[in-house]
């Protein structure tokens, strides 16, 4: 691995910057790790594209997304934080439990006792131009965060599998209507979860269903066009005002496939009940490591575990090598 100029060692290194990294890096600058943060490309993650929040504790009237990383992002920096605006472009763990280095943006590396990875996950769209035009003003990928704001009105949810069927059944029980649309003549979920869609009498499953184009105006989103690939026309249009895509994630790991463990979808693999990876002081917390909750709140949780851990680490090292300090005899 060739590296540019080298520019230090660091304590802790977090990379990302989304509620996991903020409290990780909360939690390492108030136990002296001196942490330094590089926020990624989009710094705050995926909250920032979100409008609001209602479901974070602490904000009784909610919050906007980039508002919440902004707080964060502050308490993070009023503890000590060096948070700076870069991207990690390699890295080279150490196996042994020595120094890690890391490249930023391809110009400068670091050395590290321990790396928090707190890089997330980004959803998969459909790649509309109308999906993106509503993204926060109707459009969203995730029905637990956002299906309260459309209490009592009709949505449309786009996926087959597990987790397009249990945020539809989510949205079913606080939706008037739930859309449910799907590509094929069949689900990919499991049978149980299809049950549950189908005995759920308020969701309407359409089957060889793609979307054409969502439909709205300064309100947000007010319709749907639909696709119908068995009869290869356009098909129903649909009266709704939320549309969920529920397609899967990708978790943004693709720097440490070489090196980290994962599983088959690439979210990183930590020991049970921690964030440690299968390499000794790397640590990964949030969404990058959790394709099950994937919530704000649990990211941050995490964030505080991998903390927590890292300091733990770098104690258990300071105390080993204090033990095999050479004695110096007196004269």
């Amino acid at each position: 691995m060739t590296y540019n100029e080298y520019v230090g060692h660091i304590k802790c290194l977090i990379i990302g910057s989304g509620p996991a990294g903020y409290t990780a890096a909360i939690y390492a600058a108030r136990a002296d790790l001196n942490p330094v943060m590089y926020t990624g490309i989009v710094p705050g993650g995926q909250l920032t594209q979100t409008t609001e929040v209602d479901n974070f504790p602490g904000y009784p009237t909610g919050i906007t997304g980039p508002l919440l990383m902004e707080d964060l992002k502050l308490q993070a920096e009023r503890f000590g934080t060096d948070v700076r605006f870069g991207y990690v472009t390699k890295v080279l763990f150490s196996k042994e439990g020595g120094v890690h280095q890391v490249e930023i943006d391809g110009t400068k590396t670091f050395t590290a006792d321990t790396v928090i990875i707190a890089t997330g996950a980004t959803a998969k769209w459909l790649g509309l131009p109308s999906e993106e035009k509503f993204n926060g003003f109707g459009v969203s990928a995730c029905a637990v965060c956002d299906g309260f704001f459309f209490k009592g009105q009709d949505v449309a949810i786009v996926g087959a599998g597990d987790t397009a069927a249990e945020e539809a059944t989510y949205l079913a029980k606080l939706c008037r209507k739930v859309y449910m649309l799907v590509r094929r003549d069949e689900f990919r979920a499991s049978k149980a979860m299809v049950n549950r869609v189908m005995k759920t009498t308020n969701i309407e499953v359409l089957f060889n269903t793609e979307t054409l184009e969502i439909i709205g105006d300064q309100t947000g989103v007010t319709g749907l066009r639909t696709f119908d690939r068995e009869k290869e026309e356009e098909g129903r249009t649909l009266a709704v005002t939320g549309f969920f895509v529920a397609i899967g994630h990708q978790p943004n790991t693709a720097l440490f496939s070489d090196q980290l463990d994962m599983d088959s979808a690439g979210y990183l693999i930590t020991q049970a009940n921690s964030t440690k990876t299968n390499i000794p002081g790397v640590f990964a917390c949030g969404d990058v490591q959790d394709h099950q909750f994937r919530q704000a709140i649990t990211a941050a949780g995490t964030g505080c575990m991998a903390a927590l851990e890292a300091e733990r680490y770098i104690a258990a090292k300071e105390d080993l090598a204090t033990v095999h300090q050479p004695v110096q005899e007196t004269i």
